[in-house]
């Protein structure tokens, strides 16, 4: 996979509360593509992030109906990645890539 793929398959970190309550347990979760693979995000965060993942879990949130100045409209679909690392490893999402 070439270095400018790599950088498409994730598309950002996600910073939430449960997120945050994730990394004890060692895990990250990212935003990816949705026509990215577990092998692909695997590949991507250890060649990316230079660490050594376990497992990856992904999940499709799908887009919520919202309503904006009386306008029905529909949020698009995103696909997340649950990336749980080997003990030792670690990733700074707040410092960026760099």
């Amino acid at each position: 996979m070439r270095e400018a793929d790599l950088y498409d398959v994730i598309r950002s970190p996600v910073i939430t509360e449960k997120a945050t309550m994730a990394s004890e347990f060692n895990q990250v979760v990212f935003n990816v593509t949705k026509t990215a693979t577990k092998t692909d995000i695997k590949q991507a965060v250890e060649k990316l992030f230079n660490v050594k993942v376990i497992a990856v879990n992904t999940l499709v949130r799908k887009g919520k109906k919202k309503r904006f100045r009386g306008r029905l409209g529909q949020q698009s679909d995103v696909k997340k990645a649950i990336v749980t690392l080997v003990d030792g490893h670690s990733i700074d999402i707040t410092t960026g890539l760099g």
